[in-house]
This record gives C-alpha cells, structure tokens and sequence, in this order.
C-alpha cells in the first residue's frame, strides 16, 4: 500500500510539473490573465496578468494517477477512488466557467453568488446519496478525538452534510489569496488523509490523498511568491471538493474542524468583518479580510503570511490524525 502511495505522490508531482511548462505559455498566449480587484490589496495590483486556471495543472496529472489505479479498482467493483475525483472534477469545472467568465469579460465577475451556491448545492447533495448508495456513508456523525458516532435522521445528516460541504468548499476558495498559501495550507490536510488511509487500511482514498498532495507540491514550484501562475477557481474549488471528497470516504466530516482550522478562520475572519462593519455603520474589527490580508496590512510579507499559516495547518494535522487514528482496531 505504501508503495502504491508513493507512486501517486511522485507520478502528480512529476506529471504536474512537466504540465507547468506546457499549460503556463499557453494560458499567457491566451490571455487567461487574473484580474485585481480595486478594492483589494493595492499592493496585489502588480500582479494584474498572471496566468490563472492553472488548477487545470494539478487536476489533470491527478486524472492520470487516478485512470491508472481507478480503472483496476473498478474491475474489482470498487468505486471510491473514481467517486472522489468526479466530485472533486464537478467543482472544479463550476470553478472552470467562473474563470472562463471572467477572463471572457477581463473582470472579477464570473458566475453570481446565487448561481454557484446552487450548483454547489446540487453537487453535494448528489454526492452524498452516492456515497450512501455505494456504502462508503453512513448517517451516523463520528466524532474525533472521543471516538463515538451518533446516529442521526438522514434528512438531518442530508442537510448537515450539504453544508459541510458548501461551507468547506468556500472557505479553501477563501483562502487562495496570497501566493502559494492555499497550497501550503492544504499539503498538510492532504498529507494526514493519506496517513489516515494507511492506519485504516483504505488504499483508494490513500492513492487519492496522495496524488493530492503530489499535485499541489508541483503546483507549488510555480505558485510560490512570486507566483508564475494562480490556480483560479479551477484549482480551488476542484481543491476543495477534494478535502470535503476525502472526509466523506473516510465517514467522519466532523475531522474537518480541526484539519481545516486555516480555511475556518480566513471564513470566519470575512464573515465577522462583513457583520461587525454593517452593525457598526462602518467600523472594522481586522485591517482587511479575510485573514491573511490583514496580516500583510499588518506588515507581514507573503513569505511570512505562507510560512505561518501553513505551519499551523501542519499542526492541526498532525492534531487531526491523532484524534482519529484508533477509530478502529488494528
């Protein structure tokens, strides 16, 4: 099994790279430029024209692992691994037609807020009675670090599950906005899932989690400050359907709290800022939200911002796996 992680790792890190050589010119030759808010971090206009949708990178060299092990797991009437990428893929074609949008209008309006909440509504919802149908779910609620799972009604566990996943999948879309830092933050989170599926035994969710983290140590040869190409949201959403993809196979959303502290926080930091401003009539708790923005306000470089979040995120992971690693008997 250890092997078979080993060859996802090296074969999406590989494949993603050798891709950033070919994919970057060609988004440059299409003038798939990223387009600056004005409203945001002045100090972020320069990068104004960076080629964005370069998530296309990481997903297609994770296309590759997962062909290549899916294919035999399916033969053998197993279906977790090809389930985890297509839901995973199903956000990042959502993220694929706001990008598209934007760079169509040389703006930052893609798709409405209205128009990607329902269609990440739908894909949830769609998810989870697969997964139920395949019976890689149950309605129980597993908690970590106590061990116990509570049964709940599936119209409850339907309608929690549905907001785990939107929330989840915002909140990592939230957090792309320094250079490398969705990147940075996520390794860690992929790295624990795949060290979960070795202590329990779940080599598909194991070849997904590492083809993950070999995607995004690729993607973060070019993404690093100063970023060469961003991921859009292709890369971000595609990203975090997969986080939200790996919770749901492994039976234990719940994980998410601790393993996604990071994307927690920048949410939260945009929502408070959002609410506070609005009661206050104007008054602002944070320099800038979300999270990362008001530590560069606060004279943090993107280095610093990337180094510090992503340490955390290790911490929380290692923290995660702890927390549920004797779910099960060995």
């Amino acid at each position: 099994m250890i092997k078979e992680f080993v060859i996802s790792f090296v074969a999406a890190f590989g494949l993603t790279v050798l891709l950033g050589f070919i994919v970057i010119p060609l988004l440059r030759k299409l003038k798939a430029g990223q387009s600056i808010k004005r409203n945001g971090p002045v100090w972020h206009l320069s990068k104004e024209g960076t080629p964005t949708m370069g998530g296309i990178m990481f997903i297609a060299a994770m296309l590759v692992v997962v062909v290549a092990f899916g294919v035999r797991n399916a033969i053998n009437g197993s279906w977790a691994l090809a389930a985890v990428y297509i839901f995973a893929l199903v956000y990042g074609c959502i993220g694929f037609v706001d990008d598209f949008a934007k760079v169509k209008k040389h703006g930052n309006e893609g798709l409405t807020a209205l128009q990607k909440f329902l269609l990440q509504l739908a894909v949830a919802v769609a998810f989870v009675m697969l997964l139920r149908y395949l019976g890689y779910l149950s309605p129980n609620v597993y908690i970590p670090f106590f061990n116990v799972s509570y049964p709940i009604p599936e119209p409850v566990y339907l309608v929690f599950a549905a907001f785990v996943i939107v929330g989840t999948v915002n909140s990592v879309n939230i957090t792309d906005g320094v250079d490398g830092l969705v990147s940075g933050v996520s390794i860690p989170v992929a790295a624990a899932f795949a060290v979960i599926a070795y202590i329990w035994n779940m080599p598909e969710q194991g070849i997904f989690a590492s083809a993950l983290l070999g995607g995004l140590a690729g993607f973060l040869v070019f993404n690093f400050h100063p970023a060469k190409v961003f991921m859009g949201d292709t890369g971000s959403l595609f990203l975090g359907g997969a986080v939200c993809a790996l919770a749901f196979a492994f039976d234990m959303p719940l994980v998410l709290i601790p393993l996604g502290i990071v994307y927690i926080l920048e949410t939260l930091s945009d929502i408070i800022q959002v609410g506070y401003y609005k009661l206050s009539h104007g008054k602002r708790i944070f320099k800038m939200a979300p999270l990362h923005h008001h530590f560069e306000k606060s004279g943090w470089s993107e280095e610093k911002v990337f180094t510090v979040f992503s340490s955390v995120s290790l911490i929380f992971a290692v923290i995660s796996v702890l927390g549920v690693m004797n779910r099960y008997a060995f």
